[in-house]
């Protein structure tokens, strides 16, 4: 079966102070139709410029990604802007919802882009915030929202059109222990929906809900599995208090 998003001998380069910085180093990665991935690493290790790579955001130095079966990385602006409307949802770490939209205004516009009639697209929004527990506040403003809910409403925005694969640059990483529970049961809903799913995550007690951890080190996969059981927690959505 050919997987949903793919890396081949992935690397990318970076200048920094006259200095050139390996960000990633021959990285390749296959992520199959619904499956839940944890990317892990420390600070630094090329978590984030991987997502961004696999997103199109940015261009690798070298290697390739495919996505569902086609080659993505040297797509023009134009192209890769209607690829990730139509195929890939992107959660940003700090949200980057519209502060000039409502939350289901925020929700609709990836619909609205992707040639959906407005009325559709309505109803769609509707379906996905009742979904998340979060339809009543379909009128405010994102600003007006606690960080758990403006998360759900970032889910709801990156799953609006059904995509191939959702990314999420640490979805939980500004959260506390209950908005985190929350966005790790919308994400396991997800999984259950055979969402496919790749997560850059720091946090073991999330990572454990994965199907499969990949670990970066200095822009390498050192180790690409199970979370080791040692390392597990006995119930993911245990978050407790603790940072």
């Amino acid at each position: 079966m050919t997987p949903v998003l793919e890396t081949r001998a992935l690397a990318k380069t970076y200048q920094s102070g006259g200095a050139r910085v390996r960000a990633l180093d021959g990285v390749g990665l296959a992520v199959e139709r619904g499956e839940f991935v944890a990317i892990m690493g420390p600070s630094g290790c090329g978590k984030s410029t991987l997502l961004n790579l696999l997103a199109g955001f940015d261009r690798p130095s070298s290697g390739e990604v495919w996505l569902g079966g086609r080659r993505i990385d040297g797509l023009g602006e134009a192209e890769l802007a209607r690829l990730r409307r139509r195929r890939i949802g992107f959660v940003f770490q700090f949200f980057n919802l519209l502060p000039t939209l409502s939350v289901a205004e925020n929700v609709e516009l990836p619909l609205l882009r992707a040639g959906q009639p407005r009325r559709a697209a309505r109803r769609a929004a509707g379906k996905l915030l009742d979904e998340l527990g979060i339809a009543e506040r379909r009128g405010a403003a994102p600003a007006t929202l606690s960080g758990g809910q403006q998360q759900r409403v970032a889910l709801a925005r990156a799953m609006a059109n059904s995509p191939d694969i959702v990314l999420a640059d640490e979805p939980t990483g500004n959260l506390d222990s209950e908005a985190t529970r929350g966005v790790l049961e919308l994400l396991g809903a997800a999984r259950r929906r055979g969402q496919t799913l790749l997560l850059v995550t720091h946090d073991a007690r999330v990572a454990a809900s994965a199907d499969r951890v990949v670990r970066l080190r200095d822009g390498r996969i050192t180790a690409d599995g199970r979370l080791a059981p040692a390392r597990a927690v006995p119930d993911p959505l245990d978050l407790g208090d603790g940072g």
